[in-house]
C-alpha cells in the first residue's frame, strides 16, 4: 500500500476550481507536516502549500496565496488542497509529500502525482 494517495486531478477551465485530495496510510500521520507540490514541463518542482502536522498552521508560495487552500481531515488520513481561479499556469502534476514533524523539513514519503490541466 503506498504512503500517499493523491487524486482530484484534472482539467479545469480558467478561474475554474478543483480540489485535490491526498490520503495517508502506514504511518503517523497526525506526526507529519504535509505539503503540496507542482511540476510542469521543463520546470523544477516547486511547493505551493503545507499544513503543519497539528494545524492550523500553514505556509504558501506567492502564486498560491489567495487562490489555494489547504486543510486536514486527521480523521480521514486526508489533506486537501483547494485550488480556485485557476491560470494556465497553474497546470502540472501535484504531489503530496509528508515530512516529519514540520513544514520544510526532509521529505519521508511523496505521492505519485496527479495531472492537472487548466485550459478553454
Amino acid at each position: 500500500q503506498l504512503p500517499l494517495v493523491e487524486s482530484g486531478g484534472g482539467l479545469a477551465q480558467p478561474g475554474g476550481s478543483l480540489r485535490l485530495s491526498c490520503t495517508a496510510s502506514g504511518f503517523t500521520f497526525a506526526d507529519y507536516a504535509i505539503g503540496w507540490f507542482r511540476q510542469a514541463p521543463g520546470k523544477e518542482r516547486e511547493e505551493v502549500a503545507c499544513i503543519e502536522p497539528g494545524g492550523p498552521s500553514t505556509k504558501y508560495s506567492n502564486a498560491a496565496k489567495g487562490r489555494f487552500t489547504i486543510s486536514r481531515d486527521i480523521a480521514r488520513r486526508t489533506v486537501y488542497l483547494e485550488m480556485s481561479n485557476l491560470r494556465p499556469e497553474d497546470a502540472a502534476v501535484y504531489f503530496c509529500a509528508a515530512s516529519f514533524y514540520y513544514c520544510g523539513s526532509s521529505v519521508n514519503y511523496w505521492g505519485q502525482g496527479t495531472q492537472v490541466t487548466v485550459s478553454s
